[in-house]
């Protein structure tokens, strides 16, 4: 069907297929890893956030094309995968009992009031980083019709051959006729260790060339595409303002895209968060509504905005409908432990409409 200005096809074997790196996040909750005597273990990698969630709450038949260690830790990230319904298309990697190849390890603490969360990687010797193009054989991933296919910033600042793998990726897509959607997620601390800034805007701006729809905020514009950002002096971080001001250029540069959408995030302390999110859709902007959060776990909200809205978009909702199902999903995506959702349906559908907070009995 042709919305929204995109042609979304209306069935295929798999409604949405992602590419990037899995991780696994060690999460020591509000103790500092420097004081930190246990963790939590959460699968994670914003790649796969969107499969899973998509997936799992919004019942869609999805798949994530990725690199997969043959290790201990490879099988505890490759259980999360499944029991997330989300299926594996692994370019696998034998360990060698030493140093690797490795599946990513990130450390994030979750803070507390005014002590911000703390995030560091180990990404050494890092799998998906050696991913390089002809390592999927897309046509047989792609047999019987793919919808959407989506990849990101953080996979693309791997290494000098991430960003190949996902042109490669989305060039197949855009023949298989999916939609292409792309999280600019702009990690200055990944890019720096082999490219910096320059070669971050040189690999993102040719991935662009193929994208219809765009997620990252005015920071992500500014520092991934080199787009100008205008002087505006929004009272609130949820003024939608200086993100509208910026969606002419990206237009201009980019004719291709049609959708490009961002959360509002004004973060008061750590556990306490005004929320909104914000879309321009084929020309019309639309802005979701308000609410103060209170947040168990920030890690996610952004991939489970962009799956709300992935959603609305591949369910043909009106686009109000679709930027709201995005911001109520991640709303409520900040309220569990881990990177991915635990939310039904039928609980962001109400919220959507406005819901509360009271006992469901």
């Amino acid at each position: 069907m042709s919305q929204y200005g995109l042609n979304i096809l209306p069935e295929g074997a798999l409604d949405f297929v992602s590419l990037g790196a899995l991780v696994h996040r060690l999460d020591p909750g509000v103790v500092p890893f420097r004081k930190a005597s246990q963790c939590q273990i959460h699968v994670s990698g914003g790649e796969f956030n969107c499969a899973a969630n998509l997936s799992d709450c919004f019942g869609l038949k999805t798949g994530i094309a990725t690199a997969m260690v043959d290790y201990p830790i490879g099988d505890l990230i490759a259980e999360r995968v499944r029991a997330m319904g989300v299926k594996p298309f692994y370019r696998r990697f034998k360990h060698n009992g030493v140093n690797g190849p490795n599946m990513a390890t990130v450390y994030s603490d979750r803070g507390f009031g005014v002590r911000p969360p703390v995030v560091f990687y180990n990404r050494s010797n890092e799998a998906a980083a050696q991913l390089k193009p002809g390592d999927f054989n897309w046509s047989e991933l792609f047999q019987g019709g793919v919808r959407w296919f989506h990849s990101g910033g953080i996979f693309a600042a791997l290494s000098q051959t991430t960003g190949e793998v996902i042109i490669e990726g989305m060039q197949a897509a855009k023949a298989a006729g999916a939609v292409i959607s792309f999280d600019l997620n702009y990690r200055a601390k990944l890019w720096n260790i082999w490219g910096g800034q320059d070669a971050a805007q040189a690999v993102l701006r040719r991935i662009m060339e193929n994208v219809d729809v765009l997620v990252g905020n005015e920071e992500d514009l500014q520092l991934g595409l080199g787009v100008a950002g205008p002087q505006v002096s929004g009272a609130s971080k949820l003024d939608p303002a200086a993100f509208i001001g910026m969606i002419d250029e990206v237009a201009a540069l980019y004719p291709r895209v049609k959708v490009v959408a961002t959360t509002l995030r004004e973060v008061h302390s750590t556990n306490r968060h005004s929320w909104g999110a914000v879309a321009w859709i084929n020309g019309r902007t639309f802005v979701s509504p308000a609410c103060e959060l209170d947040v168990y776990d920030r890690v996610g909200g952004g991939d489970g905005f962009a799956s709300g809205l992935f959603y609305g978009l591949l369910s043909g909702q009106p686009e109000q409908e679709a930027v709201n199902l995005g911001w109520a999903h991640g709303a409520l995506l900040t309220t569990f432990p881990g990177d991915t959702t635990m939310a039904t349906l039928e609980q962001v559908r109400a919220f959507a409409r406005g819901g509360s907070a009271r006992i469901q009995r």
